[in-house]
């Protein structure tokens, strides 16, 4: 479903942009919201026919359904059918998949390896198995390449027991739906509420959360991090609470630092050194006191779970194994993948050099950049998965619906953001 109306505006203004009509879903033609779900129902069909995997199918059947009764609701009924449509693609793409997988213990490994590492925080006092441990295993499930910070979706199971409630997905979508409606909200996105549950309910989020879902809040916290350095004519930016958001973020896992680093290129350029100082000074600190307790007292179990086994260092491979030209390319041999870590590199340094040369002079160009990064990280890591542009899907979706809620006609200017400190 494209949110882009490309359409001239008002008084003159030939410029493409966003009209009022996509401000809400309640706005927007029923005919284009039925053709989303339907859309979504196309996928969801496709998934449940063609994957191998049987919590992805169970996924599949079960969001086909709902997206094609939304679709149908939708239509149906003129005045309330898109909130019908938003509980019916809730329930059958999210309620009931993850409610029937939680109270089987079903989930993907990555889940696992969380509520095991909360195991050993609660009952052994570490996040991660020793050298030791890793040097003398030959499961790739041993070995946990988050941050410290993820690890607290698994203290409820950990504390409490088994139930559908402990599951950590519940949690994830939990801390999704807070911080992406906020995300929305600060940002100024009009009818944030159904626009949060539209993408909540949609493949991007719904599959990943159903099976396995680590991704998702770190994704909503980039978001959030994002708004909140967003100049509106009503008010400054909050570089200390995004530098807390992000610190935070860039604590639970490592997809999230380079908002950090485009965040900082953001405020240099438009607002300053005082507020660039702030934010980084912030950040650092958030992420440091969550990260370097772990570090002092297991440096080595810390480098070998997060940095080594991620980059396909370690001596057992992640089952990130999606066909993707960096896993292709470390396929190959030794040489193949210290290609495809060098390309890696030479990407990241890329973006660099873009933010140094030409950095973003606002959040929307910001949120772009942060895309085209992610995009190409996870095209080339030699440990990578499809499941991975839930971020530059996400991003994409919270910046185009904050973009269409903050549309306003040529006639109505925009004031200027304050003069940067220097």
């Amino acid at each position: 479903m494209s949110m882009v109306a490309l359409r001239p505006g008002p008084s003159g203004n030939r410029k493409p942009g966003l009209g009022p009509e996509w401000q809400s879903l309640t706005t927007i033609h029923r005919r284009w919201v039925a053709s989303a779900f339907a859309a979504c129902a196309v996928y969801a069909g496709g998934v449940a026919l063609f994957t191998t995997n049987d919590l992805h199918q169970l996924w599949g059947k079960a969001a086909a359904a709902g997206y094609l009764l939304a679709a149908i609701a939708a239509l149906a009924w003129r005045s309330r059918g898109v909130d019908l449509a938003l509980v019916l693609g809730l329930c059958g793409a999210l309620f009931f998949p993850l409610g029937w997988l939680a109270s089987h213990g079903k989930q993907q490994p990555e889940v696992s390896v969380i509520i095991k590492s909360a195991h050993m925080l609660v009952h052994q006092g570490t996040f991660y198995q020793s050298t030791a441990v890793l040097a003398a295993t030959h499961n790739p499930n041993a070995y946990d390449p988050y941050l410290p910070v993820m690890t607290l979706f698994g203290l409820p199971r950990a504390l409490v027991g088994s139930g559908v409630l402990t599951d950590p997905r519940i949690w994830f979508g939990v801390a999704f739906l807070i911080a992406f409606g906020l995300a929305l909200a600060v940002a100024r996105a009009k009818d944030w509420i159904r626009w949060t549950l539209f993408i909540t309910a949609s493949p991007v989020i719904a599959f990943e959360l159903a099976v396995g879902g680590t991704d998702v809040p770190v994704l909503a916290l980039m978001c959030l991090g994002l708004a909140l350095l967003w100049h509106t004519s009503r008010g400054k930016p909050h570089p200390v609470l995004a530098g807390l958001v992000l610190g935070v973020d860039a604590a639970m896992k490592a997809t999230a630092w380079p908002a950090l680093i485009i965040a900082i290129a953001l405020l240099a350029v438009r607002d300053g050194r005082r507020a660039t100082a702030l934010f980084t000074v912030t950040a650092a600190a958030a992420c440091t006191a969550l990260i370097a307790p772990v570090a002092a007292m297991w440096p080595g179990a810390l480098i070998v779970n997060t940095i080594s086994f991620p980059l396909g260092l370690a001596k057992i491979k992640s089952l990130a194994v999606s066909p993707l030209p960096g896993h292709l390319l470390a396929e190959t041999g030794h040489t193949g993948h210290l290609i495809a870590v060098g390309l890696l590199g030479l990407a990241g340094l890329g973006i660099v050099v873009s933010l140094l040369v030409r950095p973003p002079k606002d959040v929307s160009s910001a949120t772009w950049r942060l895309i085209l990064g992610l995009a190409l990280m996870f095209t080339l890591a030699p440990a990578t998965r499809f499941g991975y542009y839930i971020y530059p899907a996400g991003l994409l979706a919270w910046l185009l619906v904050t973009k269409a809620g903050r549309w306003q006609p040529a006639s109505e200017p925009v004031q200027p953001p304050a003069t940067a400190d220097t």
